[in-house]
């Protein structure tokens, strides 16, 4: 009949225990031979959950995996800009005549050869709106551009032609509609942000508005209302008839 003391007999060896061997500098062995797992540290496990759901929300957010996640948390915006600096001053002599208003539709497509869209590549959809001003520069007049008889009635004057100005784009009339973008382009953008591809946008919707004022008549324009405002203004002072010559000396 065995005993109802279980306890181990003094001196019994514990099978499940791992040997330690005092000479033996290295960590624990157990009965197979194997060195004993140490479990780490709960603050250890702790900061690289935290770490590793830092990342995971980053990469959601800076990849647009889930729409709508930036409303969930939150967040307000501040405007930490410094004041504006006076770096120069111009005086203008010319005669604002015309400014016409624009839009262009930019479709910018980038690919790389022998490679999916899917993996490299971009293109961009995007809308730009912005005004062009025709001017005709009155302080190129020189000292014979006007002529006026002896009896005060008949005034000439010789103009250069008229100009266009550089385009302005709009800021909030300009948006971007769409923007594709492959998996090496997504992994790109979210290791560093990369201005450069706005910049190619606005400075070809620039260019396409330029090219459209060209061609829109806004220079004659300009001139017809530089004629119409300098025989308002001399007929004003009493002259019966003014001529308004344009040319390009």
């Amino acid at each position: 009949m065995p005993s109802k003391d279980a306890r181990p007999r003094k001196g019994a060896a514990d099978p499940a225990a791992p040997e330690y061997d005092a000479d033996h500098h290295g960590p624990p062995r157990t009965e197979t031979g194997a060195p004993e797992r140490r479990r780490a540290p709960w603050w250890v496990k702790m900061t690289a959950f935290f770490a590793g759901l830092l990342l995971l929300l980053l990469a959601i957010t800076r990849l647009d995996l889930v729409p709508g996640l930036d409303d969930v948390f939150g967040g307000g915006t501040k405007d930490r800009t410094g004041p504006a600096v006076l770096r120069s001053i111009r005086d203008m002599s010319s005669y604002q005549a015309a400014s016409g208003s624009f839009q262009v539709v930019v479709d910018l497509e980038k690919d790389t050869k022998y490679v999916p869209d899917a993996v490299k590549g971009t293109r961009t959809l995007f809308v730009g709106a912005g005004t062009v001003g025709a001017s005709v520069d009155l302080g190129r007049i020189g000292e014979d551009a006007v002529r006026v008889d002896e009896e005060r009635t008949r005034a000439e004057i010789r103009l250069p032609h008229a100009r266009l100005g550089r385009p302005a784009l709009d800021a909030d009339r300009s948006y971007t509609v769409s923007k594709q973008r492959g998996l090496l382009d997504r992994l790109g953008d979210f290791l560093s942000d990369n201005p450069g591809s706005e910049q190619a946008v606005n400075k070809l919707a620039v260019q396409h508005i330029g090219d459209a004022a060209k061609e829109s008549g806004l220079v004659a324009r300009a001139e017809r209302n530089t004629t119409g405002m300098l025989e308002g203004l001399l007929t004003s002072l009493g002259f019966e008839e003014v001529d308004v010559v344009y040319g390009d000396g």
